[in-house]
């Protein structure tokens, strides 16, 4: 994908001077008293903002936090405890801004906050006076928050058709990159693993990576629908019978190409969904009626463990099993371990996945570990984010 990265324009001396405004994800969790909790996407946004403040640039940065309402500012909806974490990140005060839109006062080599842009009116439906006023209020929009790139608003779409130059910051830039190389040009085996509770909900995305992959493993309620598709029982476990002929068509899809779904030859079961409920493995014909079955088997486990490890491209979206039950993560660890040790590259994103990812203390192993939940989802679907088509066409002219 062609864009103009702020990476280039700050190695030829362009941003020299110029009001570059930061699109950044800063919707870090809080708890009670606003105090932040973790501030991952704060670290991250760092690299943009001081790429353009060596580059000698003025420097406006704004996010959304929270669901605030359109035009009606709280207390708790104030970017306040970010400026101050990104000041101490960046080692100088980060003065915070109200009621910019309308004009903003800061100087080449200054950085400044601007309060929570959700609360602007015409924000989230990128209302076209708002995106007028936006990118007038810069020579150059980055847009480096890839997590709300499947969201067309006012920061995040309509500034980019009006800025004169809109361009992707270093991590929506790496995004791409990572998505390109798993997706758009792929090492051969590509395997994709798609679990969680649903397949109504991944059903597109199990459809859109049927044409593209060729190994499609399947975890979590969603095996368990692919199970009964295949003629097995399930006991009393999480699934969607009404979605039997969606799982057939995508099983089918796959098997004319060659290619795979593998479905569990053991399961771990349990009589309760409890952390202490016991755990029994079984023979995937044998679940009984009164069963939940809660994770893959060891068996199931180990053998999709040796195929990620012959992958050449990996896409990780969600845990295999209960992962969070010591009794019942067996699948997920042996599936995280694999390929952290496999010579392919692999990427990972969706929040769940990412915890696992922490658990099993495998981030450094992992080739990419993508930001954003929902953005990555529909880049799965197949569908092209806004933010990736409106940057596209900018830097086609």
């Amino acid at each position: 994908m062609n864009v103009i990265r702020f990476s280039d324009l700050c190695a030829n001396g362009s941003v020299k001077g110029q009001r570059v405004f930061i699109r950044a994800d800063l919707n870090v969790p809080q708890d009670d008293a606003g105090r932040i909790t973790e501030d991952t996407r704060i670290r991250a946004s760092v690299p943009a903002i001081e790429m353009a403040l060596k580059a000698g640039a003025a420097v406006m940065v704004t996010s959304h936090l929270g669901r605030p309402t359109e035009g009606e500012f709280k207390p708790e909806d104030s970017l306040a405890p970010v400026a101050q974490r990104l000041g101490e990140l960046l080692g100088r005060e980060v003065p915070l801004v109200a009621n910019w839109v309308d004009g903003v006062q800061v100087a080449p080599g200054q950085v400044v906050l601007l309060e929570n842009c959700r609360v602007n009116k015409g924000e989230k439906k990128n209302d076209p006076a708002l995106a007028r006023k936006l990118g007038a209020l810069c020579d150059i929009f980055v847009h480096d928050a890839f997590g709300t790139s499947h969201r067309a608003e006012g920061t995040t779409y309509g500034i980019a058709q009006y800025a004169p130059i809109a361009c992707a910051g270093p991590l929506l830039a790496a995004e791409i990159d990572a998505i390109t190389q798993a997706l758009a040009n792929p090492k051969r085996p590509l395997a994709a693993i798609v679990a969680g509770s649903k397949v109504s909900t991944k059903l597109t995305i199990l459809k859109s990576l049927a044409s593209k992959v060729d190994q499609l493993i399947v975890g979590g309620g969603i095996a368990n629908t692919f199970m009964l598709a295949a003629g097995l029982p399930i006991g009393k476990s999480l699934a969607e019978p009404d979605l039997i002929s969606e799982a057939q068509a995508v099983i089918e899809l796959m098997k004319a190409r060659g290619a795979e779904v593998p479905i569990p030859t053991d399961v771990v079961t349990a009589k309760t969904f409890a952390a202490d409920a016991i755990a029994t493995v079984k023979n995937a014909h044998e679940v009984a009626e009164d069963d939940m079955i809660l994770d893959i088997g060891p068996q199931t486990a180990a053998k999709l463990a040796a195929q990620l490890k012959q992958a050449g491209t990996i896409v990780w979206n969600g845990p295999v099993g209960v992962f969070e039950f010591a009794a019942f993560e067996n699948g997920t660890r042996t599936i995280a371990q694999a390929i952290a040790e496999s010579s392919a590259f692999s990427i990972a994103g969706g929040g769940d996945t990412l915890a696992a990812i922490a658990k099993y203390g495998i981030e450094k192993q992992v080739g990419y570990i993508s930001t954003g939940g929902g953005a990555f989802l529909e880049v799965l679907e197949g569908k092209t984010l806004p933010a990736f088509e409106i940057l596209a066409k900018r830097a086609a002219g």
